[in-house]
């Protein structure tokens, strides 16, 4: 019997400070597409310990895999220069 997903609320537009903040971003737009993490691995052409570790935010994964994953699940990423001084 397949597994029920609960969508997740996407959350609010924010500065990615940290792995936990796009944790947050692609596991509610997994949720929200209603795809199981082995579904969404399939999906985004990733390893399920991958996707484990994008929405966990626990170990390392390459840069690729993570724009791999936000491209095929429509997570947006926003890259800007900080204001140094």
């Amino acid at each position: 019997m397949a597994k029920t997903v609960t969508p997740l609320p996407i959350p609010a537009a924010q500065a990615m400070v940290d792995a936990d903040t796009l944790g947050r971003f692609i596991r509610a737009a997994r949720t929200q597409s209603g795809m199981g993490i082995h579904e969404a691995a399939a999906f985004c052409g990733v390893a399920v310990s991958t996707m484990s570790k994008l929405e966990r935010a626990n170990g390392d994964v390459r840069l690729s895999s993570i724009l791999q994953v936000c491209r095929m699940l429509g997570v947006t990423l926003t890259v800007s220069a900080g204001d140094r001084q």
